[in-house]
């Protein structure tokens, strides 16, 4: 027969044991994220060597990511993209909306230092396309197959 899970005991503050293990894990792992992707000191007990290696890694995962979305990027900066994207990532971690936000970004802080041409306004829709929708919205309803009756709507 299995042994039956009994709950542990739960201290009077409502806690239950390892809780204060649980809070130093967080932490232990919050400080091991922060030294990989922000820039942060490698937390006690890790190798900081092999943190920093890693971390450059990571980096450049994301350049090889916004290369690949952006190559008009790694074409207008030639052999200085990868200095100019380790500048850009060293110790700010990848955007929360993804690769597209990280390049979108970069490509920003580019253009902010005069490197990139600001991105021209979206073309502007001429007037008459732009109820070309509403227009077919309300065709759809009065359109109706012809025919004399028979199923397939065509004529025998």
């Amino acid at each position: 027969m299995s042994e039956r899970h009994v709950p542990p005991e739960r201290s009077q503050d409502g806690t239950g044991p390892g809780e204060g293990a649980r809070e130093a894990l967080a932490d232990a792992q919050a400080g091991l994220l922060a030294a990989l992707v922000a820039g942060g000191e490698a937390p006690p007990g890790f190798d900081a060597e092999r943190l920093r290696i890693q971390a450059a890694s990571l980096i450049s995962k994301r350049r090889g990511t916004v290369a690949r979305l952006r190559p008009d990027l790694v074409a207008l900066l030639g052999v200085d993209f990868a200095r100019e994207f380790e500048e850009y990532a060293r110790g700010r971690p990848k955007p929360s909306g993804g690769s597209r936000a990280d390049a979108r970004d970069f490509a920003g802080r580019l253009r902010e230092a005069g490197r990139l041409q600001p991105e021209p306004a979206p073309p502007a829709v001429p007037r008459r396309w732009s109820r070309f929708p509403k227009a077919l919205r309300s065709l759809a309803g009065a359109v109706r197959p012809t025919g004399t009756g028979s199923p397939d709507g065509f004529r025998e």
